[in-house]
């Protein structure tokens, strides 16, 4: 069976990095915190790295499910990098980063004959966990028969969008700013009908089973309706540097999304108020207070 790198072990590297081992991959791991690479270890058997460098082999994988640019640059350019370790790697970045990082860190790649895939996927821990993640690709085609099988394993689906490394990104970018605007909208909604007396989960049972039978408005809509929000799936911090990276590639494309400053805007007042440490759902409770409905 094929040998993998992965780095990044967070709520959704790790049940990734599960997933392959238990699939019968030869993982080696790398993360900041050696103490989640070494509670994988035990569990799984995979090989515990001290440096991103020692993950890289000639002809061989290396995925990446990192928080935000500046770690995947690090990573990529920083001491002990996979720059710095043997060339002729596939590199697959599963993270939500910047279209522009991942036009850079895909030209250093092929500058040293490696080849780069953007891979984000769509889905929460508990998706990462079934292997029911979506996963949408583009960068080098030729990485793209490689790496196949091992995405199958990580997901349900694999879309592609073409060479250009940057494309993945923009796809990602543009399907959470749907779900922050889907929260919003939820949001605004379900603090009408319970402003009016109306049991707001009951309204959101209906809804998410007739017009909206879809997961984003069935997983996130029960969550906003009954307003469970402590348990992270997706920290409400990471929810805004996405939602900035919109505001970014908007700008940058000349393309006016004022949803987009909307949903930034209830962010940043969440964080304000001190609720950071809250799924990036949390968000909805600023509709709430707005209509009178938190104490």
């Amino acid at each position: 069976m094929q040998e993998i790198g992965f780095v990044g072990l967070g709520n959704m590297g790790m049940p990734m990095a599960r997933n392959l081992a238990a699939a019968g991959y030869k993982l080696s791991v790398f993360n900041r915190s050696r103490e989640k690479a070494e509670r994988l270890a035990a569990e799984t058997g995979v090989t515990v790295v001290s440096r991103p460098s020692d993950l890289g082999k000639p002809g061989g994988v290396v995925i990446s499910m990192l928080a935000d640019d500046a770690a995947l640059e690090q990573v990529v350019k920083g001491p002990e990098g996979l720059s710095e370790g043997p060339a002729g790697i596939v590199h697959v970045s599963m993270s939500t980063v910047s279209p522009e990082i991942s036009r850079r860190i895909g030209e250093i790649h092929t500058g040293r004959g490696d080849r780069y895939v953007s891979a984000p996927v769509f889905g929460r821990p508990e998706a990462a966990a079934s292997r029911k993640l979506w996963i949408c690709q583009s960068g080098d085609p030729s990485a793209a028969g490689q790496i196949r099988p091992i995405l199958e394993t990580l997901g349900q689906g694999i879309f592609d969008f073409g060479a250009d490394p940057g494309a993945a990104n923009i796809v990602k970018l543009a399907a959470n700013f749907v779900i922050g605007a889907a929260i919003e909208s939820m949001a605004e909604a379900l603090a009408l009908v319970e402003k009016n007396g109306i049991d707001r989960v009951r309204v959101m049972e209906m809804l998410s089973s007739t017009l909206f039978d879809c997961p984003i408005y069935k997983n996130y809509g029960s969550r906003i309706a009954a307003q469970k929000y402590d348990e992270v799936g997706f920290a409400l911090p990471l929810g805004l540097k996405d939602i900035q990276l919109v505001q970014a590639a908007s700008v940058a494309a000349r393309v006016p999304m004022p949803f987009a400053a909307i949903v930034r805007d209830r962010l940043l007042a969440t964080l304000a108020k001190g609720r950071g440490q809250l799924d990036w759902t949390a968000f909805a409770l600023g509709v709430s207070d707005d209509a009178g409905l938190t104490h």
